[in-house]
């Protein structure tokens, strides 16, 4: 970890978990200043070693905040994360057992794709959701007489949206761990809710801002909100919908997966029972208030997950390359945060100009990885060459975290 303080160009200090300033794009630094240079910043800004350009903030950025909230530092995919269970079904099974439909671990990542929607598609019949049940079972009449029109609709719509994939970067994966052992991996946020709630907030956050003379320039796109505002309270609530939407989402998604794995393991394989551990699971885009050098403040986590001593968390690599289960440290210099993932290395438009369909698909064809996607067009911005080196990353943050597990790609379903 490194300290960038500029007197002259910055109020607060920037710490980086990398080696050195030249590993850091220079949009991204540009946009750390920025931050380095919000009033209500506390202690200082921290980037990730995963960190690159994001919209108004880094992705892998954390800051604390007095007094305000900034939905842009939290993202438009609110509460995007992780959910892992570990099995003790043996891998070697899913790579040797034949089907009608391929190997055993081609056959599930059929039926996943089969029973669970991805990209932009959605369920076409009504799904339970408690996360939205709950939103306004605990709605006074004036607040749901006073919700936003542009978001009413999105409440109903999440009802076929939740145990939905998603796309971009979003995947399920199976995995085997360095003792030969199954588990699942899933990666998706709030879908469109999220994004629906953090346009409109930034968008009245903008023009409040604006009305107010705020001392943030427009172009940084850090409008913010005073939490005690009826817009902040408003975002906040909202917020913790999406979150509560984001993990509800994944859950129902890993039911479904352990219920295929199970189903064709017995057909197949005559696999009878299947033990799961705990699921772990963390959020990577999302605000927290939390207490930090004696002070209670918003703790936005854009792209990084809280690594407070004992957390267990998860750090994903690239399709095809490996991923991390961690423990946190508690380090109080990230504001008790680590990485989210590999990051990125280049645009989606860069690596899919550079890395063909072909040339993915036969990477992962030559690392034995199944890949289960619908339209297989735009698989070259997920080539693992895109990112980061995922060893680079937890060897940059290792006073963050402790590695726990290492887990390998076997078979991805991408959005």
């Amino acid at each position: 970890m490194f300290t960038i303080f500029r007197p002259h160009e910055q109020q607060w200090p920037i710490k980086v978990w990398l080696e050195n300033e030249g590993q850091i794009e220079g949009e991204c630094l540009r946009q750390a200043k920025n931050l380095a240079n919000l009033p209500f910043i506390h202690q200082w800004v921290v980037l990730m070693p995963d960190t690159h350009p994001g919209y108004g903030m880094p992705i892998g950025g954390v800051i604390a905040t007095e007094n305000v909230i900034i939905p842009n530092a939290v993202g438009v995919d609110i509460g995007c994360g992780m959910n892992f269970v570990q099995t003790d079904l043996p891998v070697n099974l899913l790579n040797m057992v034949d089907t009608p439909n391929g190997k055993l671990a081609q056959a599930m990542v059929g039926d996943i794709l089969r029973n669970i929607p991805t990209g932009f598609e959605h369920h076409r019949t009504r799904h339970e959701c408690r996360a939205v049940d709950h939103f306004l079972k605990n709605m006074t009449v004036d607040e749901r007489l006073g919700m936003p029109q542009e978001l009413i609709h999105e409440l109903e719509d999440a009802y076929f949206q939740v145990g939905t994939l998603g796309s971009g970067n979003h995947f399920i994966e199976l995995q085997t761990d360095d003792r030969g052992l199954l588990g699942i991996m899933i990666h998706s946020g709030s879908r469109n809710i999220g994004y629906k709630i953090c346009n409109y907030y930034n968008d009245r956050a903008r023009i409040q801002n604006q009305m107010q003379h705020s001392p943030v320039p427009a172009e940084w796109n850090l409008a913010y909100l005073p939490i005690e505002s009826k817009l902040g309270k408003e975002y906040i609530a909202w917020m913790n919908l999406a979150l509560e939407f984001a993990k509800e989402n994944r859950a129902q998604m890993m039911e479904a997966v352990v219920s295929i794995v199970r189903q064709l393991a017995g057909k197949h394989a005559g696999i009878k029972a299947i033990a799961l551990d705990e699921p772990v699971c963390c959020h990577h885009n999302y605000a927290a208030y939390e207490e930090h050098y004696g002070k209670k403040v918003w703790v936005h986590r854009k792209g990084a997950i809280r690594a407070g001593k004992g957390d267990l968390g998860i750090i994903p690599g690239a399709m095809g390359t490996y991923s991390y289960l961690v423990t946190g440290r508690g380090n109080p210099e990230s504001f008790n945060s680590c990485s989210h993932g590999a990051g990125r290395r280049m645009s989606r438009h860069e690596a899919k100009s550079k890395f063909s369909v072909q040339d993915t698909i036969s990477d992962l064809n030559s690392q034995g990885v199944f890949l289960g996607k619908e339209r297989r067009g735009d698989v070259g911005e997920e080539s693992r060459f895109a990112y980061k080196e995922i060893d680079f990353v937890i060897a940059n943050e290792l006073d963050l975290i402790e590695p726990k597990r290492r887990l390998k790609t076997i078979a991805v379903v991408k959005g």
